[in-house]
Formats: structure tokens, sequence, C-alpha cells
């Protein structure tokens, strides 16, 4: 729904309501306490656009009138601080949007969408969503700035790595900063861009200050990354990998999926199935989310292609002090994998992170390989496994995995500390290759 002016010009953007499977979500993504919800939660957001000082007005009374008929909670709660009543919008005038359809975009050129997210978490919503399919669509590259303390979901960052958009920090004294690399940014005429050699704080662009690492030696992150294919028939149901591996993990199934943060309806494999089969042969992107006690999150990229129906999932699972990651656990969840969900491959990585799975804009060491498991179904490694499969340059040999007639392999790539197990992934993959060739 759109409040304009009386030219059509939209003041105000108010989203859908939708209603969180899982309450927490909105803790999650605002920092709202749940004691604070009630049982029934249902989630809305309200976009002023920034051009006029009377849409912001609007929007904060549109919002605060919510709030005082239905209840609830209005973030940020100085939003409504001129109170519930009557903004005088006559003879406002608003400039054209700058992209029709999309309310999230403040500015527009050529080469960019910028969209300002000034929130304590940036995630994958439904608008930001919207804004990278339209600017992929139309050639641009979208950029969303925010402040240095706001922090990046797992989905949003995924999502700005495949469309090659950029995490713009904004620093009120020195300048801007990819939130990602630290690179120092500046405004390059259409877009924000690594800023020129000798601009930098130091004399060249080089990184900003602001991305100085931050110790965090007490929280990781285990990242799992799998791909599976089945036959495409009446009887597929999805999702039975990422469940696997969520409550081989946390001992829990997800709480909750839809198409974007927050992630609204209660975890169902059928209901996802059916969602996904309305829209084949088009691809299906997901966001799934976990109890709050163990903190998880999941994307799932479902794509329809000649060899069936494939799920390409990436799951965050975030531990902290005193809760060590069940690395003992990954080889029997790759045999599960291999046996019971047509695992075609995963890679097994952990990293010093935040234990909530977001990431800062500051630097965090790259993770660490664990493990590379390849099943069966693979048919590329099925002629490795047949042949010289126990042939790798690894510190010990790889278990198989799977059905013993054509099993898959799982390869243990050394110690979670070790960073030279990227030298020895890379070393694998070579070797996988060669015996290919």
């Amino acid at each position: 729904m759109q409040l304009t002016d009386d030219e059509g010009h939209p003041l105000v953007s108010i989203e859908t309501p939708m209603l969180l499977a899982v309450p927490h979500e909105a803790q999650r993504l605002l920092g709202v306490q749940a004691d604070q919800l009630g049982e029934s939660v249902w989630w809305t957001e309200v976009r002023a656009t920034v051009a006029t000082e009377q849409a912001q007005r609007l929007a904060g009374v549109a919002a605060g009138r919510l709030v005082a008929v239905l209840g609830g909670v209005l973030w940020p709660s100085e939003a409504a601080d001129g109170g519930i009543g009557v903004v005088d919008t006559r003879d406002v005038a608003a400039p054209p949007p700058p992209h029709p359809g999309q309310p999230a975009v403040d500015v527009l050129t050529d080469a960019a969408a910028v969209l300002f997210q000034d929130r304590p978490v940036l995630a994958l919503s439904s608008w930001l969503g919207n804004a990278l399919l339209s600017a992929a669509a139309e050639g641009r590259e979208v950029q969303v700035v925010t402040p240095p303390q706001t922090l990046l979901t797992l989905p949003a960052r995924l999502a700005l790595a495949e469309a090659r958009g950029r995490w713009v920090v904004r620093e009120e004294a020195r300048g801007y900063f990819d939130g990602l690399t630290g690179a120092v940014l500046g405004w390059q005429g259409d877009r924000f861009a690594p800023a020129p050699e000798g601009s930098g704080e130091s004399g060249g662009a080089g990184t900003a200050a602001g991305f100085a690492p931050v110790p965090n030696p007490d929280e990781r992150q285990l990242l799992l990354s799998l791909r599976t294919c089945h036959r495409a028939d009446e009887q597929l149901v999805l999702g039975g990998a990422l469940e696997a591996a969520w409550q081989h993990l946390t001992g829990s199934a997800p709480a909750a999926w839809g198409t974007a943060e927050p992630a609204g309806l209660p975890w169902s494999r059928r209901n996802l199935t059916a969602f996904a089969r309305e829209r084949a042969p088009r691809p299906t992107r997901l966001v799934v989310v976990g109890a709050p006690e163990h903190p998880a999150i999941a994307t799932v990229h479902v794509l329809r292609t000649a060899d069936g129906v494939e799920e390409d999932i990436h799951l965050g699972i975030g531990y902290g002090k005193d809760e060590p990651p069940p690395l003992d656990a990954l080889a029997g969840l790759a045999d599960e994998l291999a046996s019971r969900h047509h695992l075609r491959s995963a890679l097994f990585q952990v990293r010093t992170g935040r234990r909530d799975v977001n990431a800062p804009a500051s630097f965090e060491p790259p993770p660490i390989p664990l493990a590379l498991a390849l099943g069966a179904e693979e048919e590329e490694y099925g002629r490795t496994a047949g042949a010289r499969g126990d042939a790798v340059p690894l510190p010990e040999p790889p278990r198989a995995i799977g059905a013993r007639r054509r099993p898959g392999r799982y390869f243990s790539l050394g110690e979670a500390d070790s960073p030279t197990n990227w030298a020895t992934l890379r070393a694998l993959m070579a070797h996988l290759r060669s015996q290919n060739t």
C-alpha cells in the first residue's frame, strides 16, 4: 500500500503484514525482546521517502497508529515521537521516485541502485530481494549503505555476493568503506567505487581504519555448503538434506522458512516442496531459520536441471564459549546425506566468528575447510572413486560413505585450526580433476 501526493508520487510505502511462526525473528533482526511480544506476531514495515519531512512524519504516525490499535512494538521507538495525529500533506510535492515499484531504492543512476538502511541487522528482506532482482535485470549494481554498527546476515551476504552488490559502510568522520573487504570507497560519479590512490587515510586507497579486526576467540561458526540432486517425480519432497544436517548438528529441526527475512512460515518440507513445484521450472530461493536456543540460518536454492531437481544449500551454525562445534559428527552426517538424500557434494568449514552467524563491518579471518564429501551420484566423481579414489594427497585415506555397492567418499582435510587445509583442498581438487581427464 502506498500513500501518495497529488501527483501520485509515493510518500509512504506500507509492506503487506506477515505472520511470524518464530517471534524470535523480531529479536534477531531488530533487538526487540521476545517478552515484549505476544504469541501471535505480525511483521510489517513502513518506509518513507527521504524527499520530504512530512513523509517521515506520516510514516511514524501510520506505524504508531497500527501499534496503538492492534498492540505490539514500534521500531525504532522514536519513529512515533510526533504522536498519533494528522499530518498535513496538502501542497506537499514529492519528486518522482528513483525507481518505480522499488520503494527501497533511494538513489538510482545508470550504474547503481543505492539503498540507505539504518538498522541493527541488514537482512535479506523482501525490499532488498526485489531490489537485487530488478537491478540484475537492468544491469545495475545494488549498493546498500549502512552505519558501521550494522551486522549482515548470511542470506543477505550470499545474495549480495551473487548479484555482485556492495555493502557500503558510512562513517561520520572518515567517509565510506566496503563492509566485507575494508576497501576505502568514494562516490565516483554514478556509484560507490574504490577510492583512487592517494585518497586514503594514509595516502593510499588501501583499507579503512574502521575495518580493523575485533578479537572474538570464544565464538565460532560451522559452515556447510551442500548440493543434492533428486529425480523429478510426484513423490519428491525437498528439504531432507537440510533437515538432516540441522538435526544432526543442533539436535532439532529448522523452525521456519520463507522467501526472505524474517522467515515467517512454520517449517514444513511438504509446504516448501509445493511452493517450489508451483514456481517450476523457475528457480526458487528460500531462507530457513532455527530456534533461538541455537543460532542457525540457511539459504536454499532449488533449481530444475537436465539431471533432475537440485538443491544448493548454505548453512551456518553458531557456537559460543563452552559450545565446541561437533566436528566429530561431520563424517556421520556425510554418510547419512549420501545414503538417504542424494548428496552430490558437501564442503564443511569452520571459522572464528559471531555466534549469531552475522558478519560485522570489520575484518574476520577466512573460514578453514575441514572436509569434502562427494556422493556417488556425482558422475565425474563416480569414475574417480572406481579407479584411484584412495590415492589422494591427504594425511589419511578417505572414508566410504553411502551405499556399499556404489559409495561416495569423505575426505578429511586436517585439523580445525590449520590454515594449510586450503592447500590440501586445492591439491585434492587438482588430483580429482586429473583422474577425470
